[in-house]
């Protein structure tokens, strides 16, 4: 069953993506490499690198009940990021996000994230987690706000490819199992 493609909370739209959002999702947070700095993928350098996320997310959204959304301003309709969830299986499921410079600090990524908690509840999935660079403590501190637990460091597990390209670096796991 498919989940809704915008879902409003408080004070923001987020929505699934669409073509015409790429030149918006370049210029505002996907080519900056200070805000890509702790992701695992790699600074869009051309427009083509953000056609190529937009392909990714029809895929997604092709085989799973829900992917990527973009992060909007309830108020100005301004792009402030994106979040979503990415399906391993129905009931396990990843999520995470990343936020212009001028929309961090703003208590924007705890407000996506628990609408990505709630979504992953409605949609039945049991455990909810998220990857992070160790020395990413913003974000740490807002999983933690949204109930997830830090499981452990995994060694050697992921590629920031914005910090150390084409090596597995270590990982902290959060996450948030849910009741059935």
């Amino acid at each position: 069953m498919r989940t809704e493609e915008r879902i409003e909370t408080a004070r923001l739209v987020l929505s699934r993506p669409t073509l015409a959002d790429a030149q918006e999702i370049f210029e505002r947070y996907a080519s900056d490499p200070e805000v890509v700095r702790y992701l695992s993928f790699p600074r869009h350098g051309t427009i083509a690198a953000t056609y190529g996320f937009l392909k990714m997310s029809d895929q997604e959204w092709a085989v799973w009940p829900a992917g990527p959304y973009l992060i909007r301003s309830r108020e100005t309709g301004t792009l402030l990021g994106g979040t979503g969830l990415s399906f391993e299986t129905p009931w396990r499921a990843m999520t995470g996000y990343v936020l212009a410079k001028d929309s961090w600090g703003q208590g924007y990524a705890t407000e996506a994230l628990e609408a990505m908690v709630s979504l992953a509840q409605r949609r039945h999935v049991i455990r909810l987690y998220a990857l992070c660079h160790p020395a990413h403590g913003a974000s740490h501190h807002v999983l933690d706000k949204c109930g997830f637990i830090k499981e452990g460091t995994w060694q050697r597990h992921s590629v920031f490819p914005n910090i150390v390209p084409e090596q597995p670096v270590d990982t902290d796991c959060f996450t948030r199992v849910m009741s059935a």
